[in-house]
Protein backbone atom coordinates (compact mmCIF):
# COMPACT_ATOMS: atom_id res chain seq x y z
CA UNK A 1 0.00 0.00 0.00
CA UNK A 2 1.31 3.23 -0.92
CA UNK A 3 2.01 5.95 1.82
CA UNK A 4 -0.12 9.08 2.17
CA UNK A 5 2.12 12.19 1.52
CA UNK A 6 0.33 14.47 3.40
CA UNK A 7 -1.59 14.29 6.97
CA UNK A 8 -5.61 14.23 6.74
CA UNK A 9 -6.90 17.99 6.88
CA UNK A 10 -8.38 18.82 10.72
CA UNK A 11 -12.27 19.74 9.62
CA UNK A 12 -12.85 23.11 11.06
CA UNK A 13 -15.62 25.54 11.22
CA UNK A 14 -15.55 28.49 8.37
CA UNK A 15 -12.98 31.65 9.42
CA UNK A 16 -16.60 33.67 9.03
CA UNK A 17 -18.52 31.79 11.35
CA UNK A 18 -16.13 31.13 13.62
CA UNK A 19 -14.59 34.30 14.24
CA UNK A 20 -18.16 35.44 15.68
CA UNK A 21 -18.60 32.61 17.92
CA UNK A 22 -17.25 30.71 20.92
CA UNK A 23 -17.35 27.19 19.74
CA UNK A 24 -14.79 24.78 19.00
CA UNK A 25 -12.95 25.62 15.74
CA UNK A 26 -11.00 22.23 15.03
CA UNK A 27 -14.08 19.88 14.72
CA UNK A 28 -12.07 16.36 14.66
CA UNK A 29 -11.54 13.11 12.65
CA UNK A 30 -14.22 11.08 12.21
CA UNK A 31 -13.64 7.49 12.58
CA UNK A 32 -12.84 6.42 8.76
CA UNK A 33 -9.98 9.63 8.54
CA UNK A 34 -8.55 8.28 12.36
CA UNK A 35 -8.04 5.29 10.91
CA UNK A 36 -6.51 6.26 7.51
CA UNK A 37 -4.45 8.67 9.30
CA UNK A 38 -3.21 5.79 11.66
CA UNK A 39 -2.21 4.15 8.80
CA UNK A 40 0.32 6.29 7.46
CA UNK A 41 2.12 5.24 10.75
CA UNK A 42 5.34 3.23 9.73
CA UNK A 43 5.52 1.69 13.85
CA UNK A 44 9.43 2.42 13.80
CA UNK A 45 10.90 -0.31 16.00
CA UNK A 46 12.86 2.65 17.81
CA UNK A 47 10.21 5.11 18.32
CA UNK A 48 11.75 8.55 17.75
CA UNK A 49 8.13 9.86 18.76
CA UNK A 50 8.19 8.80 21.85
CA UNK A 51 11.44 10.73 23.00
CA UNK A 52 9.90 14.03 21.54
CA UNK A 53 7.04 13.94 24.31
CA UNK A 54 7.58 15.26 27.74
CA UNK A 55 4.97 12.40 29.28
CA UNK A 56 6.45 10.04 27.04
CA UNK A 57 3.14 8.09 25.71
CA UNK A 58 4.04 5.27 23.45
CA UNK A 59 2.71 6.53 20.51
CA UNK A 60 3.26 4.14 17.77
CA UNK A 61 1.46 1.14 20.25
CA UNK A 62 -1.62 3.67 20.44
CA UNK A 63 -1.61 4.84 17.03
CA UNK A 64 -1.22 0.66 16.35
CA UNK A 65 -4.55 0.20 18.11
CA UNK A 66 -6.45 2.62 15.72
CA UNK A 67 -5.00 0.67 13.01
CA UNK A 68 -7.20 -2.14 14.66
CA UNK A 69 -10.31 -0.20 15.78
CA UNK A 70 -9.64 -0.97 19.25
CA UNK A 71 -10.36 2.53 20.32
CA UNK A 72 -10.32 2.04 24.20
CA UNK A 73 -6.98 -0.12 24.66
CA UNK A 74 -5.61 3.20 22.54
CA UNK A 75 -7.15 5.28 25.43
CA UNK A 76 -5.63 2.85 28.01
CA UNK A 77 -1.76 2.63 26.70
CA UNK A 78 -2.11 6.91 26.45
CA UNK A 79 -3.66 7.44 29.56
CA UNK A 80 -0.79 5.10 31.38
CA UNK A 81 1.50 8.09 30.98
CA UNK A 82 -0.84 11.28 30.29
CA UNK A 83 -3.76 12.51 32.51
CA UNK A 84 -5.11 14.85 30.33
CA UNK A 85 -5.12 12.92 26.61
CA UNK A 86 -8.13 15.36 25.30
CA UNK A 87 -6.58 18.10 26.32
CA UNK A 88 -3.25 17.83 25.08
CA UNK A 89 -4.54 16.75 21.79
CA UNK A 90 -6.03 19.91 21.16
CA UNK A 91 -3.08 22.28 22.36
CA UNK A 92 -0.25 20.70 22.48
CA UNK A 93 2.58 22.17 19.85
CA UNK A 94 2.84 18.28 18.24
CA UNK A 95 4.75 20.00 15.21
CA UNK A 96 7.82 20.61 17.75
CA UNK A 97 7.57 17.85 20.25
CA UNK A 98 6.55 14.23 19.05
CA UNK A 99 5.48 14.90 15.14
CA UNK A 100 8.90 16.50 14.72
CA UNK A 101 10.66 13.37 15.35
CA UNK A 102 8.20 11.27 13.06
CA UNK A 103 10.33 9.19 10.43
CA UNK A 104 7.57 9.36 7.91
CA UNK A 105 8.46 13.53 8.44
CA UNK A 106 11.63 13.16 6.69
CA UNK A 107 10.23 12.36 2.79
CA UNK A 108 6.53 13.48 3.66
CA UNK A 109 4.70 15.18 6.16
CA UNK A 110 4.46 13.47 9.47
CA UNK A 111 1.69 11.35 11.48
CA UNK A 112 -1.02 13.03 12.61
CA UNK A 113 -0.34 12.40 16.29
CA UNK A 114 -2.14 14.97 18.11
CA UNK A 115 -5.19 14.63 16.29
CA UNK A 116 -4.93 11.09 16.81
CA UNK A 117 -4.82 11.41 20.84
CA UNK A 118 -8.06 13.95 20.50
CA UNK A 119 -9.44 11.39 18.41
CA UNK A 120 -9.39 8.99 21.20
CA UNK A 121 -9.78 10.78 23.95
CA UNK A 122 -12.89 12.05 22.39
CA UNK A 123 -14.09 8.99 21.40
CA UNK A 124 -13.42 7.51 25.14
CA UNK A 125 -15.37 10.69 26.56
CA UNK A 126 -18.25 10.36 24.43
CA UNK A 127 -19.43 7.01 25.36
CA UNK A 128 -20.44 5.25 28.35
CA UNK A 129 -17.97 4.59 31.50
CA UNK A 130 -17.25 1.80 33.68
CA UNK A 131 -16.83 2.91 37.12
CA UNK A 132 -12.63 3.77 37.82
CA UNK A 133 -11.35 1.19 40.23
CA UNK A 134 -9.91 3.49 43.35
CA UNK A 135 -6.00 2.10 44.03
CA UNK A 136 -5.24 0.53 47.44
CA UNK A 137 -4.60 3.75 49.97
CA UNK A 138 -0.47 3.98 51.08
CA UNK A 139 -1.21 5.52 53.92
CA UNK A 140 0.70 8.60 52.57
CA UNK A 141 -0.64 12.29 51.62
CA UNK A 142 0.67 14.94 49.53
CA UNK A 143 -0.71 18.71 49.07
CA UNK A 144 -0.68 19.88 45.26
CA UNK A 145 -0.50 23.51 45.00
CA UNK A 146 -2.08 24.70 41.59
CA UNK A 147 -4.72 23.05 39.43
CA UNK A 148 -3.38 23.53 36.24
CA UNK A 149 -1.19 20.93 33.71
CA UNK A 150 1.73 20.44 36.30
CA UNK A 151 -0.26 20.01 39.30
CA UNK A 152 -3.56 17.74 37.65
CA UNK A 153 -0.61 15.75 36.37
CA UNK A 154 1.46 15.52 39.33
CA UNK A 155 -1.79 14.45 41.40
CA UNK A 156 -3.43 11.94 38.86
CA UNK A 157 0.26 10.13 38.91
CA UNK A 158 0.51 10.04 43.00
CA UNK A 159 -3.46 9.34 43.02
CA UNK A 160 -3.21 6.35 40.71
CA UNK A 161 -0.90 4.83 43.38
CA UNK A 162 -2.02 5.21 46.24
CA UNK A 163 -1.43 8.94 47.58
CA UNK A 164 -4.06 10.71 49.36
CA UNK A 165 -3.61 13.96 47.18
CA UNK A 166 -5.32 17.06 47.80
CA UNK A 167 -5.36 19.88 45.25
CA UNK A 168 -5.35 23.37 46.24
CA UNK A 169 -6.46 26.37 43.82
CA UNK A 170 -6.43 29.87 43.93
CA UNK A 171 -9.68 31.04 42.45
CA UNK A 172 -13.36 29.61 41.96
CA UNK A 173 -12.54 26.78 39.39
CA UNK A 174 -10.40 24.03 39.06
CA UNK A 175 -7.92 23.60 35.70
CA UNK A 176 -5.81 26.44 36.17
CA UNK A 177 -4.89 28.12 32.93
CA UNK A 178 -6.46 25.19 30.99
CA UNK A 179 -9.98 27.32 32.20
CA UNK A 180 -8.50 30.80 32.80
CA UNK A 181 -5.93 31.56 29.68
CA UNK A 182 -6.91 28.96 27.08
CA UNK A 183 -10.36 30.34 24.72
CA UNK A 184 -13.45 27.81 24.59
CA UNK A 185 -12.63 28.28 20.55
CA UNK A 186 -9.18 26.19 21.23
CA UNK A 187 -10.43 24.49 24.07
CA UNK A 188 -14.18 23.70 25.57
CA UNK A 189 -14.11 24.02 29.12
CA UNK A 190 -16.35 20.35 29.29
CA UNK A 191 -13.22 18.81 28.05
CA UNK A 192 -11.37 19.88 30.60
CA UNK A 193 -13.85 19.70 33.31
CA UNK A 194 -14.18 15.72 32.35
CA UNK A 195 -10.56 15.34 32.53
CA UNK A 196 -10.61 16.76 36.15
CA UNK A 197 -14.23 14.40 36.89
CA UNK A 198 -11.64 11.43 35.95
CA UNK A 199 -8.83 12.67 38.70
CA UNK A 200 -11.60 12.82 41.11
CA UNK A 201 -12.87 9.23 40.75
CA UNK A 202 -9.52 8.52 41.68
CA UNK A 203 -9.28 9.86 44.69
CA UNK A 204 -8.20 13.33 44.03
CA UNK A 205 -9.85 15.92 46.42
CA UNK A 206 -9.67 19.81 45.22
CA UNK A 207 -10.15 22.93 47.20
CA UNK A 208 -10.97 25.81 45.41
CA UNK A 209 -10.60 29.29 46.59
CA UNK A 210 -7.29 28.58 48.56
CA UNK A 211 -4.63 30.81 48.16
CA UNK A 212 -1.23 29.19 49.55
CA UNK A 213 0.39 32.16 50.79
CA UNK A 214 -1.97 33.59 51.81
CA UNK A 215 -5.61 31.34 53.04
CA UNK A 216 -3.00 28.81 54.03
CA UNK A 217 1.38 28.46 53.91
CA UNK A 218 3.00 25.87 52.63
CA UNK A 219 4.37 25.29 56.56
CA UNK A 220 0.58 24.89 57.54
CA UNK A 221 0.16 22.35 55.06
CA UNK A 222 2.99 20.28 56.50
CA UNK A 223 1.38 21.10 60.26
CA UNK A 224 -2.12 19.84 58.69
CA UNK A 225 -0.77 16.05 57.97
CA UNK A 226 0.71 16.27 54.37
CA UNK A 227 4.47 14.65 53.99
CA UNK A 228 5.47 16.56 50.51
CA UNK A 229 3.81 19.15 48.61
CA UNK A 230 4.29 19.92 45.03
CA UNK A 231 4.09 23.72 43.78
CA UNK A 232 2.60 24.02 40.71
CA UNK A 233 1.35 27.41 40.50
CA UNK A 234 1.89 28.84 37.21
CA UNK A 235 3.31 32.02 36.41
CA UNK A 236 0.33 34.28 36.44
CA UNK A 237 2.10 37.55 37.07
CA UNK A 238 1.95 39.26 33.82
CA UNK A 239 4.59 41.48 31.89
CA UNK A 240 4.09 45.53 30.79
CA UNK A 241 6.34 47.15 28.83
CA UNK A 242 7.56 50.17 30.50
CA UNK A 243 6.25 52.51 28.12
CA UNK A 244 3.67 55.60 28.88
CA UNK A 245 0.28 55.32 28.68
CA UNK A 246 0.15 51.80 30.37
CA UNK A 247 -2.18 52.49 32.92
CA UNK A 248 -5.14 54.13 30.80
CA UNK A 249 -8.29 52.75 30.87
CA UNK A 250 -8.73 50.36 27.81
CA UNK A 251 -5.09 48.07 28.46
CA UNK A 252 -5.32 44.89 29.89
CA UNK A 253 -3.02 42.36 30.35
CA UNK A 254 -3.44 39.45 28.06
CA UNK A 255 -3.84 37.49 31.45
CA UNK A 256 -6.78 39.76 32.50
CA UNK A 257 -8.23 39.86 29.18
CA UNK A 258 -8.49 36.28 28.86
CA UNK A 259 -9.36 35.57 32.47
CA UNK A 260 -12.32 38.02 32.20
CA UNK A 261 -13.72 36.31 28.92
CA UNK A 262 -12.90 32.53 29.29
CA UNK A 263 -13.75 32.35 33.30
CA UNK A 264 -16.12 35.15 34.35
CA UNK A 265 -17.72 34.91 30.84
CA UNK A 266 -17.76 38.45 30.02
CA UNK A 267 -18.69 37.22 26.68
CA UNK A 268 -22.28 37.42 27.58
CA UNK A 269 -24.61 40.06 26.93
CA UNK A 270 -25.22 40.57 30.96
CA UNK A 271 -21.97 40.15 31.91
CA UNK A 272 -20.77 39.80 35.89
CA UNK A 273 -17.63 41.45 35.38
CA UNK A 274 -16.96 43.99 32.74
CA UNK A 275 -15.15 43.92 29.05
CA UNK A 276 -13.92 46.16 25.83
CA UNK A 277 -16.54 44.99 23.58
CA UNK A 278 -16.08 46.78 20.43
CA UNK A 279 -13.97 49.40 18.44
CA UNK A 280 -10.30 48.52 17.35
CA UNK A 281 -8.30 45.92 19.24
CA UNK A 282 -3.94 46.26 19.40
CA UNK A 283 -2.71 43.27 20.96
CA UNK A 284 1.17 42.80 21.79
CA UNK A 285 3.29 40.21 21.33
CA UNK A 286 3.37 37.48 19.17
CA UNK A 287 2.98 34.12 21.30
CA UNK A 288 0.43 31.51 21.23
CA UNK A 289 -1.25 33.54 24.19
CA UNK A 290 -1.21 36.52 21.42
CA UNK A 291 -3.10 34.55 19.51
CA UNK A 292 -5.99 33.35 21.65
CA UNK A 293 -6.04 37.13 22.96
CA UNK A 294 -6.44 38.61 19.24
CA UNK A 295 -9.09 35.83 18.39
CA UNK A 296 -10.92 36.31 21.30
CA UNK A 297 -11.23 40.62 20.62
CA UNK A 298 -12.76 39.24 17.49
CA UNK A 299 -15.47 37.08 18.88
CA UNK A 300 -15.82 39.79 21.67
CA UNK A 301 -16.97 42.22 18.62
CA UNK A 302 -14.19 43.91 17.95
CA UNK A 303 -14.17 45.87 14.25
CA UNK A 304 -10.88 45.41 13.81
CA UNK A 305 -7.92 43.78 15.78
CA UNK A 306 -4.10 43.94 15.25
CA UNK A 307 -1.22 41.86 16.11
CA UNK A 308 1.48 44.32 16.74
CA UNK A 309 5.06 42.56 17.31
CA UNK A 310 8.63 43.52 16.89
CA UNK A 311 9.91 40.53 14.54
CA UNK A 312 8.83 39.49 11.48
CA UNK A 313 6.58 36.47 10.77
CA UNK A 314 9.48 33.77 10.57
CA UNK A 315 10.88 34.99 14.50
CA UNK A 316 6.86 34.41 15.34
CA UNK A 317 6.83 31.73 18.40
CA UNK A 318 2.99 30.96 18.21
CA UNK A 319 1.67 27.60 16.32
CA UNK A 320 1.67 28.02 12.93
CA UNK A 321 -1.71 26.38 12.93
CA UNK A 322 -2.94 28.88 15.59
CA UNK A 323 -1.37 31.99 13.64
CA UNK A 324 -3.23 30.66 10.26
CA UNK A 325 -6.36 30.66 12.10
CA UNK A 326 -6.44 34.14 13.27
CA UNK A 327 -4.97 35.45 9.63
CA UNK A 328 -8.63 33.31 8.26
CA UNK A 329 -10.69 35.29 10.57
CA UNK A 330 -9.02 38.47 9.73
CA UNK A 331 -6.63 39.55 12.11
CA UNK A 332 -3.87 42.01 10.41
CA UNK A 333 -0.55 41.77 11.62
CA UNK A 334 1.50 44.63 11.92
CA UNK A 335 4.78 42.95 11.88
CA UNK A 336 8.56 44.69 12.48
CA UNK A 337 6.73 47.34 14.83
CA UNK A 338 6.94 48.04 18.32
CA UNK A 339 4.75 50.35 20.41
CA UNK A 340 6.63 53.21 22.40
CA UNK A 341 3.97 55.41 23.72
CA UNK A 342 -0.17 54.52 24.57
CA UNK A 343 -2.09 57.88 24.12
CA UNK A 344 -5.13 58.32 25.66
CA UNK A 345 -8.09 60.98 26.21
CA UNK A 346 -8.30 62.82 29.45
CA UNK A 347 -11.98 63.74 30.70
CA UNK A 348 -11.07 67.43 31.52
CA UNK A 349 -13.71 66.87 34.91
CA UNK A 350 -10.94 65.13 36.59
CA UNK A 351 -7.58 64.96 37.57
CA UNK A 352 -5.26 64.44 34.73
CA UNK A 353 -3.94 61.68 35.68
CA UNK A 354 -3.42 57.95 33.41
CA UNK A 355 -5.44 56.19 35.69
CA UNK A 356 -8.37 58.63 34.41
CA UNK A 357 -7.48 58.63 30.90
CA UNK A 358 -8.94 56.22 28.13
CA UNK A 359 -6.58 55.18 25.55
CA UNK A 360 -6.62 56.20 22.22
CA UNK A 361 -3.96 55.06 20.23
CA UNK A 362 -0.47 53.71 20.29
CA UNK A 363 2.66 55.50 18.58
CA UNK A 364 5.16 52.72 16.97
CA UNK A 365 8.38 52.73 15.40
CA UNK A 366 9.49 50.62 12.84
CA UNK A 367 12.00 48.09 13.40
CA UNK A 368 14.66 45.99 11.87
CA UNK A 369 16.12 42.94 12.18
CA UNK A 370 19.92 43.12 13.42
CA UNK A 371 22.33 40.93 14.44
CA UNK A 372 21.28 37.55 16.59
CA UNK A 373 20.55 37.77 20.05
CA UNK A 374 21.57 35.29 22.73
CA UNK A 375 19.19 32.77 22.20
CA UNK A 376 19.69 32.72 18.23
CA UNK A 377 16.71 35.12 17.10
CA UNK A 378 17.79 38.25 15.11
CA UNK A 379 17.66 41.40 17.34
CA UNK A 380 14.93 43.67 16.22
CA UNK A 381 16.38 47.35 16.20
CA UNK A 382 14.31 50.37 15.87
CA UNK A 383 14.82 51.97 12.56
CA UNK A 384 15.12 56.47 13.09
CA UNK A 385 12.03 58.23 12.00
CA UNK A 386 9.98 55.85 11.74
CA UNK A 387 7.06 56.75 14.03
CA UNK A 388 3.66 56.14 13.21
CA UNK A 389 0.46 55.55 15.06
CA UNK A 390 -2.52 53.21 14.66
CA UNK A 391 -5.99 54.10 16.51
CA UNK A 392 -7.56 51.90 18.69
CA UNK A 393 -10.02 51.81 21.63
CA UNK A 394 -8.17 48.48 23.17
CA UNK A 395 -4.78 47.89 24.06
CA UNK A 396 -3.86 43.94 25.24
CA UNK A 397 -0.30 43.66 26.06
CA UNK A 398 1.04 39.63 25.48
CA UNK A 399 4.81 39.67 25.96
CA UNK A 400 4.76 36.94 28.44
CA UNK A 401 4.48 36.22 32.29
CA UNK A 402 6.48 35.34 34.81
CA UNK A 403 5.56 33.64 38.64
CA UNK A 404 3.78 35.11 41.47
CA UNK A 405 6.23 35.56 44.21
CA UNK A 406 3.62 34.86 46.90
CA UNK A 407 4.57 31.35 47.44
CA UNK A 408 8.02 32.47 47.49
CA UNK A 409 7.69 35.32 50.15
CA UNK A 410 5.68 33.23 52.69
CA UNK A 411 8.02 30.07 52.64
CA UNK A 412 11.44 30.04 54.22
CA UNK A 413 13.87 28.26 52.41
CA UNK A 414 12.78 28.54 48.89
CA UNK A 415 14.95 29.66 46.78
CA UNK A 416 14.28 31.14 43.25
CA UNK A 417 16.13 32.40 40.58
CA UNK A 418 16.54 36.30 39.25
CA UNK A 419 13.15 35.92 36.88
CA UNK A 420 11.27 34.49 40.28
CA UNK A 421 11.10 30.64 39.14
CA UNK A 422 11.92 28.34 41.80
CA UNK A 423 14.96 26.39 41.18
CA UNK A 424 14.72 22.95 41.46
CA UNK A 425 16.86 20.08 40.88
CA UNK A 426 16.33 17.21 37.72
CA UNK A 427 13.72 15.47 39.92
CA UNK A 428 11.69 18.38 40.69
CA UNK A 429 12.98 19.04 44.27
CA UNK A 430 13.57 22.67 45.93
CA UNK A 431 16.00 24.00 48.45
CA UNK A 432 12.95 23.11 51.20
CA UNK A 433 12.90 19.70 52.38
CA UNK A 434 9.77 17.44 50.70
CA UNK A 435 9.27 20.51 48.65
CA UNK A 436 8.59 20.09 45.11
CA UNK A 437 7.98 22.23 42.27
CA UNK A 438 7.41 22.01 38.36
CA UNK A 439 5.64 24.34 35.26
CA UNK A 440 5.73 27.72 34.57
CA UNK A 441 6.61 28.12 38.32
CA UNK A 442 9.86 26.89 38.16
CA UNK A 443 10.83 27.58 34.08
CA UNK A 444 8.20 30.86 33.18
CA UNK A 445 5.23 29.96 30.88
CA UNK A 446 5.57 27.52 28.48
CA UNK A 447 3.55 24.64 26.68
CA UNK A 448 0.75 22.79 28.73
CA UNK A 449 3.12 19.16 27.98
CA UNK A 450 6.37 20.35 29.39
CA UNK A 451 4.43 21.32 32.52
CA UNK A 452 2.91 18.25 32.53
CA UNK A 453 6.26 16.48 32.16
CA UNK A 454 7.39 18.42 35.46
CA UNK A 455 4.28 17.01 37.20
CA UNK A 456 5.34 13.73 36.15
CA UNK A 457 8.80 13.83 37.31
CA UNK A 458 7.81 15.00 40.93
CA UNK A 459 5.41 12.88 41.15
CA UNK A 460 7.92 9.95 40.37
CA UNK A 461 10.44 11.27 42.85
CA UNK A 462 7.97 11.95 45.56
CA UNK A 463 6.93 7.88 45.06
CA UNK A 464 10.73 6.99 45.77
CA UNK A 465 10.81 9.51 48.62
CA UNK A 466 8.77 7.01 50.03
CA UNK A 467 10.00 3.96 48.74
CA UNK A 468 7.27 3.35 46.02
Amino acid sequence: MSIIPKKHEMPTQSPVLRSRNFQEVALGYDEETAVSEAERCLNCKNQPCVSGCPVHISIPDFISQIKTRNYEEAYKIITKSSSLPAVCGRVCPQESQCESKCTLGVKFEPVAIGRLERYVADRHNASPQAAVEKPAPNGHKVAVIGSGPSGLTCAGDLAKNGFDVTVYEALHTAGGVLVYGIPEFRLPKTIVAKEIETLKALGVKIETNIIIGRTLTVDELFEMGFEAVFIGSGAGLPMFMGIPGESFKGVYSANEYLTRSNLMKAYLDDPVTPIMKHGKVAVVGGGNVAMDAARTALRLGAEKVYIVYRRSMEELPARKEEVEHAMEEGVEFRLLTNPVELIGFHNPDVPRDERNGFVTGMRCIKMELGEPDEKGRRKPVPIAGSEFEIAVDTVVIAIGTSPNPLIKSTTEGLEVNRRGGIIVTEDGLTSRANVYAGGDAVTGAATVISAMGAGKTAAKAIMQQFGL
